[in-house]
């Protein structure tokens, strides 16, 4: 039983350091490019989209995902008549208020690599559910924020004996939150997310709290526009054998000097800088403005072909939300080149497809993405949301 937090040790790499951070500086200059790409509302709409994105993918890890349509009905309050499914939604809608609550912690200047964080995570995320919904297939109700105090094993992983918990989280605390500069600071949220899931400071919840810490601790560079969720839930077999591979004990005298494997561990953060590159790189080509007007001419044509309401007309002023942000909706019409009538009756389909989005009833227009967009907008984001609903 593991009791003392040098039996945790190392906390960072200590092996192929030089070729981490080379990795991790290739990751950060993209993902503060991507922070600029397009007009900040057409950000904060993929922002939104990204944190269904979360939920979704975070939740289907635990095996309680749902339809990303029951999702996107939870949002407007539209439950299903089906209890199953219904908590599901109430699980899903948690955790995307539970981000939200995260984030702006974040932005007040809360540290998000400190475990008084994670057990914030915790607590937004269980304290939004009913104690039924909190409550385990064996019957255990999930405190929210509340460290376990009983001794668990997780597969062959038998985690510290619960009296000891905090020192180990005391001593993440003492190595994480003194990393400088964003390269190694991508690395310790590495580190960070393997170790609190070896720590396994709750009953329940340690991987949705886990995720969600990571998430929080990514923000300031990532601007909410890609998720490391998503990337670890593609990669659920490989997520799950490297957090594991980095639990095991040193291997040998070549495997550093702490009592868990350097090279084990060097190869989780290996993997999730990874998983960071690709989401980062996928995100990048998806929000590119040359590639996103290319993907509004084929959505407009396609659904011109089907719907006499939507006109050709529509591609350049949608394209002009996406790159330069909301405008008026006279001036959308202007834009489009047609009538005053004409350009109107565009203007309201795009509005009940969800295309254009607006505030008021008579206020700007912006940037919408709609789920039954997503395919041709922003394809392979999340193509689970074309797919057929077996919840429906």
């Amino acid at each position: 039983m593991y009791d003392s937090p040098h039996q945790f040790e190392p906390l960072l790499p200590t092996v192929n350091k030089d070729v981490l951070l080379h990795k991790a500086s290739g990751i950060v200059q993209s993902a503060i490019a991507l922070t600029s790409v397009g007009h900040r509302s057409s950000r904060d709409a993929v922002r939104e989209l990204v944190r269904s994105i979360n939920s979704y993918y975070s939740n289907r890890i635990e095996g309680q995902g749902t339809h990303p349509a029951n999702i996107e009905r939870a949002l407007n309050q539209d439950f299903s008549n089906q209890p199953d499914i219904a908590q599901l939604q109430r699980i899903a809608l948690a955790h995307i208020d539970a981000e939200k609550e995260l984030e702006r912690r974040v932005e007040e200047g809360q540290s998000a690599v400190q475990s008084d964080f994670l057990l914030a995570a915790h607590e937004a995320l269980y304290s939004r559910l009913s104690q039924a919904d909190r409550t385990t297939k064996d019957g255990h109700i999930v405190e929210p924020g509340a460290l376990r105090t009983k001794a668990v094993k997780v597969g062959r992983h038998v985690p510290p004996a619960p009296e000891s918990v905090p020192l180990f989280l005391k001593r993440m605390d003492e190595v994480y939150g003194q990393e400088k500069g964003w390269e190694r600071k991508l690395i310790a949220i590495a580190c960070l997310h393997h170790r609190a899931a070896w720590v396994h400071p709750f009953v329940d919840g340690n991987g949705r709290a886990t995720r969600l810490q990571t998430h929080c601790a990514l923000w300031p560079l990532s601007g909410g526009l890609w998720s490391s969720s998503r990337g670890l839930a593609r990669a659920q077999q490989d997520y799950y054998a490297r957090l594991i591979n980095a639990d095991a004990p040193r291997r040998g005298d070549l495997d550093g000097r702490g009592n868990l494997t350097a090279a084990g561990l060097t190869e989780w953060v290996d993997f999730f800088l990874g998983v960071c590159e690709d989401q980062v790189n996928f995100m990048t080509r998806m929000l590119d403005l040359d590639g996103m007007k290319q993907r509004i001419e084929a959505l407009i044509t396609y659904r011109a072909a089907h719907d006499k309401e939507i006109r050709p007309e529509a591609i350049l002023p949608l394209h002009h939300l996406f790159a330069a942000g909301p405008v008026s909706r006279g001036d959308f019409v202007q834009m489009t080149g047609l009538g005053e009538r004409t350009g109107r009756t565009l203007l309201a389909r795009l509005l009940a497809t969800k295309l254009v989005v607006s505030d008021s009833a008579r206020g700007p227009v912006h940037f919408g993405l709609p789920l039954d967009a997503l395919y041709l907008l922003l394809p392979e984001l999340y193509p689970e949301a074309n797919t057929r609903n077996p919840e429906s």
